[in-house]
């Protein structure tokens, strides 16, 4: 349906007549409680990666949603939790930095998950935006979930919070999603879209094939490897009209993790290099030619410069 139509439609109606919204929405909650899933499934595209591994986002990842009465555009932003680490430090402070200058907020809660201490610390952060807050209980189709106790946590912490703004769902089976988007429209300000209709995301080409090639390892490795590793691109040029030549490495933090992620006969660099030109195809209007190595930076992940490049 066109703006205009929903003008003609409120105008028949005898309501106002609303210009057009934008909002800039962070999309906040626990780790793995379903904040890319929903993103993607918002969007229908791929944006932000996804994996069962706890604190795979690592950065704050645009997706931009064209509706008939608005304009959102998402930021999916790293599962926050209680941790004295300085990456994960960094982390939240990239996290609550946008919940700041955001217009809206979207909290995801698990609701296959127990609400402890850490929903308790989000819960306490999301209740001093409550005017701009929308609240989504996620994975309610799965056998675990247990959404009383999800609205009994919420009844502690959002006393007097409008149920019109609490939206039970599933950002995997695109259940509800719908539902959301309308919630946060509605307390979306009036302007101007940020981006043209046609844009889903704004995300340079060279940082979505380093996620892509950061969630087909993590996706394929055990342990502590996927915290261990990072994505770094040395080099990527078109090599004529429709093939980009791209020189990526997976940089891990020990000589032992190298091997890991090399594989047998290098049998797992080379899956994850055939998955990620796969996935890259279903992307791009052009061929990706990946050359992938894996290399270590010892210890990383205490390293400033590195987190400062690579945590934005």
């Amino acid at each position: 349906m066109s703006n205009e139509s929903n003008v003609n439609e409120s105008l028949e109606n005898g309501l106002p007549e609303v210009g057009p919204k934008s909002a800039l929405v962070s999309i906040i909650g626990r780790p793995s409680a379903g904040k890319s899933t929903f993103l993607n499934t918002a969007s229908g595209e791929k944006i932000s990666i996804v994996s069962a591994m706890p604190q795979t986002t690592r950065n704050a990842i645009r997706g931009i949603v064209n509706l008939s009465y608005g304009q959102l555009v998402f930021i999916d932003t790293p599962g926050l939790h209680n941790s004295d680490k300085k990456m994960n430090l960094k982390l939240t402070k990239i996290a609550s930095d946008q919940i700041e200058d955001s217009d809206a907020i979207l909290y995801i809660i698990d609701s296959t998950r127990e609400c402890g201490e850490e929903e308790e610390m989000i819960a306490s952060m999301a209740r001093n935006h409550a005017d701009k807050l929308v609240i989504a209980i996620n994975k309610i189709d799965d056998v675990h979930s247990d959404r009383q106790a999800v609205m009994d946590f919420l009844g502690k912490w959002f006393k007097d919070f409008p149920s019109e703004r609490i939206v039970e769902i599933s950002a995997k089976a695109d259940q509800n999603v719908n539902a959301v988007l309308k919630a946060l429209c509605d307390i979306a300000p009036e302007g101007p879209h940020l981006y043209p209709e046609e844009y889903y995301t704004d995300q340079e080409v060279e940082f979505r094939i380093s996620e892509i090639i950061r969630e087909q390892a993590i996706n394929r490795l055990e342990q502590e490897v996927p915290h261990a590793l990072y994505v770094g691109i040395e080099d990527m040029h078109m090599a004529g009209d429709n093939r980009l030549d791209v020189r990526a490495v997976i940089y891990v933090e020990r000589e032992s993790q190298k091997g890991i992620v090399i594989g047998k006969g290098a049998s797992m660099i080379k899956e994850i290099r055939k998955e990620s030109m796969k996935v890259c195809r279903d992307i791009f209007p052009y061929w990706v030619s990946l050359d992938l190595q894996v290399k270590v930076d010892k210890n990383w992940r205490q390293k400033d410069k590195v987190l400062d490049r690579i945590l934005k």
